[in-house]
Order: C-alpha cells, then structure tokens, then sequence
C-alpha cells in the first residue's frame, strides 16, 4: 500500500507538468541552519562555525523527501563588519536529486548599542538530476519520462536582512530571486510553455527573543513564515528552553500541518547535537512514522568571552 500511494505521488508530481510552484526544502529546526534561509545570519555568532542538519520526512514511505545541509561560516578576520560562509543542500524526493551549492556574504552595521543590523548575499548554482527508471510510470511511452535529466544547471542568487542583538533577532530574506526551471520545452513533443515546472520565488521572515528567566533557565519563543505563489502560507511557531547552558528541549508547530518536540545537548563549549521527531496532523500520518531530523553544531572559540556567554540563536 505504501510504495504504491509514494508512487502514485511522484508520477503526479512529475507527471503533472501543468504545477507552477514547488516548495524549497522543508526544515523544522531552521534555527540549527539559519544561514541557508538567511545569508545575512553569516558570521554574527562571531565564531567559526560548522553545522549539519539531516532530515528524514515522512518515515516509512518509498521515495520520500530527504534532505541533508552543512554550512560554515564566520567573521572575516581583515574585515570588521564582514561574515562569509559556504551552504551545502542535498534534497532527494523519489526520482528527483537537487543540489545547491552557495556562498553567502553578509555586512553588518551597527545601529545602536548592541543593535546589528546585517545585509546577506547568496550567490551559487542549483543542480537537478532526476532518474525516472525508479518510477512505475503507467503509459511506458509517456514522452515526458523518456530522458533522465542529468546536471541541469541553473544559477543562485539571494539576499536577506538580519537585524539582532544578544536577545533577539530578525529576519527577511530572499534565498533565490531565480526562478528555477526543471525541464527544457524543447525535450517534450508537443510542449509549451506553461507545461514547464518551476520554483517560484520563497520570501522567508524569522524572528525570536531569549528570555533570561534565572541565571539556570533561558526560553526562546520563535516564529517562522515561508511565502512562496501558488502554495500554501507555512507557518511555524515554537518555544525551546535551555537549562543549565546544556540541555535544550523544544516544541513547535507547523500550522495545519505538524506539532513537533526536540531536545538538544551542549556537549562541550563547542559541540552541540540535537534530535526533533514531527508528527504529522494530517491524514499523511496514517501512511508514515513521522519525520526526524539530527542537527550537529560545532564552534570554534577565539575569544574567551563568547565562550562564556554563548548566544542561544
């Protein structure tokens, strides 16, 4: 029942050239990558940092998304205000393999005592290859599923804006002003151009605040929204607390969509792990186990006082 229900999803998805707008990578733990929805957010821990979030949605079902990330960043020693770093996405989703590979720069000014405000670039390419050999299509003449697409190229450019201060941040941002097309026109008899998928542009706005309820206790309500034509308003509310410096638990909730818990450990002064489990509040959760997702963190520290006050975002 399960491979035929994915099954029947992804040659809807892919056999359906007509759909015009197409979601980027779902993240529940955004704030474990910041820097891929947002280039502004490069370099403001003032730390070289290394994250990777790996995502598994759906559990149980063939063909289901998964998506990997790792990122680097941090403060340009000869440059003051300047933060670079360098975003890895990996997105498979049944037949489909997506690539993206960006640099992100970020400049920030100050705009008063302990207020930053961050301009982001994002600039990269995207790589699609998409094996349909792993569908069962129906009709095996089906021209649109005669020819794998493999290394379709097609550039990257983003933008955002990060405003923060060592209790809360904001955040606007623009991962790609491109409008990714999947298919040539050309490659399908009988074609047009409205039977060309793409994905239209994705405005994401972030935002939260640290409350320092003792000096054991720090609580950080959050709130996520991502925009995109043609597809529903997402939007992601959720509230972690961190005890101790050391032990974070969580819990969040995707609108019309999801509740979701983690929990998180600071392993040493710079290595932090994490694990969230969603479960989905739609019938989808009848067919799958859920989805996870493991998020790693490691920090390198070269001044004593970021070790001491670590920022909880």
């Amino acid at each position: 029942m399960k491979q035929k229900l994915i099954t029947g999803i992804a040659v809807f998805l892919f056999g359906l050239l007509g759909v015009s707008a197409q979601q980027d990578p779902q993240y529940t733990q955004y704030m474990y990558n910041t820097q891929v929805v947002n280039p502004g957010y490069a370099g403001s821990k003032e730390v070289l940092s290394f994250g990777a979030l790996m995502r598994s949605q759906w559990v149980g079902l063939d063909g289901a998304p998964k998506t990997g990330t790792f990122t680097i960043d941090g403060p340009v020693s000869s440059a003051k205000n300047m933060g670079l770093g360098l975003s890895i996405v990996v997105d498979e989703i049944g037949p489909a393999v997506e690539t993206n590979f960006t640099v992100d720069y970020s400049y920030t000014i100050k705009v008063g005592e302990d207020k930053n405000l961050a301009f982001g670039l994002k600039a990269g390419m995207h790589i699609l290859d998409v094996d349909f050999t792993k569908l069962d299509v129906f009709d095996q003449n089906d021209p649109r599923f005669q020819n794998n697409i493999d290394n379709k190229f097609q550039p990257q450019i983003g933008a955002g804006l990060y405003f923060h201060t060592p209790n809360y941040y904001v955040g606007l941002s623009v991962p790609n002003f491109l409008t990714t097309r999947h298919f040539d026109v050309s490659s399908l008899d009988n074609s047009n151009s409205e039977s060309t998928p793409q994905e239209n542009v994705h405005y994401f706005l972030i935002a939260g605040y640290v409350f320092d309820v003792n000096e054991n206790l720090k609580l950080k309500p959050a709130f996520m929204s991502k925009v995109v034509a043609g597809a529903p308003l997402q939007a992601d509310v959720s509230l972690n607390a961190l005890f101790n410096e050391k032990l974070t638990l969580g819990v969040a909730y995707r609108w019309s969509a999801a509740v979701t818990a983690m929990a998180g450990f600071q392993v040493n002064d710079g290595l932090f792990i994490g694990l969230g489990y969603d479960y989905q509040t739609t019938d989808l959760e009848i067919y799958s186990d859920g989805s996870y997702e493991l998020m790693l963190r490691f920090d390198v520290f070269t001044k004593p006082e970021r070790v001491l006050t670590p920022r909880f975002f």
